[in-house]
């Protein structure tokens, strides 16, 4: 049986909604983040040595990372959700697998990260270093994901979904990033909301976030 580590507000509910999509079998363990810290419970460590989510086990395997469980459950299902191989969508599909952890997510982190330096900071110190995360925002981090956005907007205007005319498991993949984008209000267009009611409309997707529980960046509402 498939066991999903689940942690709060992650990239594992990708894999929920992965599940859903495919028919396949699986157990949820929930886990909450330190509320301090935001991040995951030492018991991850347990089930890999990273102490990260997603991570799935099944009969004994251990798998992580999203894009390596995608790939498994996707074997798993018999090739479900992947586009044929030597195809033009299957040459699409990988590149949207490997952009969205290796290109989109990263300015969408440090974002994140240069936002909360000056709260998290000791008080005399915080102006001078808002000032400095205000300057490494505005220069560079914020029209990095700008350029990503214009990207978004362009290939979405072409097709449906990212790989074409039929959703695969790499709009499962971008759904996170594009979701988080969207839900800290930086100027998603409108292809970009258009996918993603697309995405939220789909059975699969409402059946994972009732498995999942409270979802931040469901209908791209901002996090908690």
């Amino acid at each position: 049986m498939i066991t999903v580590h689940h942690l709060e507000n992650s990239r594992s509910q990708r894999v929920l909604w992965l599940l859903e999509e495919l028919g396949l079998a699986y157990t949820v363990k929930r886990y909450a983040r330190d509320p301090r810290t935001m991040r995951a419970p030492p018991e991850l460590v347990a089930v890999h040595p990273l102490g990260k989510s997603p991570v799935i086990t099944d009969d004994g395997i251990v798998v992580a990372e999203t894009g390596a469980i995608i790939a498994y459950l996707t074997a798993k299902a018999g090739g479900a959700l992947v586009p044929p191989s030597a195809t033009q969508a299957h040459m699409r599909y990988i590149y949207w697998m490997h952009y969205a952890e290796g290109s989109a997510m990263p300015p969408l982190l440090i974002k994140l990260i240069f936002s909360r330096l000056a709260p998290g900071s000791p008080w005399l110190l915080r102006p001078l270093i808002r000032r400095i995360a205000d300057t490494v925002l505005r220069g560079f981090v914020d029209p990095d994901l700008r350029r990503h956005a214009a990207y978004w907007e362009t290939e979405l205007a072409e097709r449906p979904y990212f790989c074409g005319a039929d959703f695969t498991a790499a709009d499962i993949m971008m759904s996170f990033p594009l979701e988080a984008f969207a839900a800290r209000g930086t100027g998603a267009g409108p292809q970009v909301r258009a996918w993603l009611e697309r995405i939220h409309a789909r059975p699969a997707y409402r059946r994972a976030l009732a498995a999942g529980g409270p979802y931040a960046y469901a209908g791209g509402s901002p996090a908690a």
